[in-house]
């Protein structure tokens, strides 16, 4: 979802209570109500606080006021997937980024695709970063560059990931981060929504979306 300087402009002027009973007609945000009985609801207060009156704006999806993205072009978030909805994440794009459809993130996680040359603190190592489909990033978690989760991977809360678990299906956590427990492909639910949405877009609006003005 873009929005122009002019339309911001008129969102800013325009009473909250009006904009809140009228905006769910138009189809540019049928997400108000799509959206409701998904892993991340976008209500109009989500909403108005990331794309009118918050910080990254040029994302498109829901970003909690006090999480940051640095470069939201190099970020592709998968259907029900926004890294930055809940509060203090800190997400780091300077590489790319893939998260996969359905995966959660919990508050104070970040994600980082790029460290400090360890000779010359001006340079960048760039090594993009892959989540898999179905994870969940546990409070305070860290991805450092290069990490490559597979499908179902289990952040525990506080762990510091510095390798890959490409296979998945596992419970990872600690500083490194190792596997603690294995789980059971079959009994995972690989569930799916009534209506998908990448952030703000449907699937077919997020296709058209990416091929213009994403690296991802």
């Amino acid at each position: 979802m873009k929005i122009s300087r002019i339309e911001r402009i008129l969102y800013l002027l325009a009473p909250n209570f009006l904009l809140r009973r009228i905006l769910h007609f138009f189809p540019k945000f049928k997400f108000l109500k799509d959206t409701q009985n998904t892993q991340t609801p976008i209500n109009f207060d989500i909403w108005y606080r990331h794309k009118i009156t918050g910080s990254s704006r040029s994302a498109y999806w829901p970003i909690h006021p006090t999480s940051t993205v640095i470069n939201s072009f190099n970020v592709y978030c998968g259907i029900e997937t926004s890294p930055g909805y809940s509060p203090g994440n800190y997400i780091q794009a300077i590489g790319k980024v893939k998260i996969g459809d359905y995966t959660q993130i919990a508050a104070n996680v970040g994600i980082i695709s790029a460290n400090h040359e360890l000779t010359d603190n001006r340079k960048h190592v760039i090594k993009d970063v892959e989540i898999g489909k179905y994870c969940w990033i546990g409070m305070g978690a860290i991805i450092l560059p290069g990490v490559q989760l597979g499908e179902y991977t289990i952040v525990a809360a506080g762990a510091v990931v510095t390798k890959s678990f490409q296979k998945g299906y596992c419970v990872i956590g600690g500083n490194p981060a190792k596997t603690i427990k294995r789980i059971n492909p079959d009994e995972c639910q690989l569930h799916r929504s009534k209506f998908e949405y990448h952030g703000y877009l449907t699937v077919s609006e997020f296709h058209k979306f990416q091929e213009k003005y994403l690296n991802v």
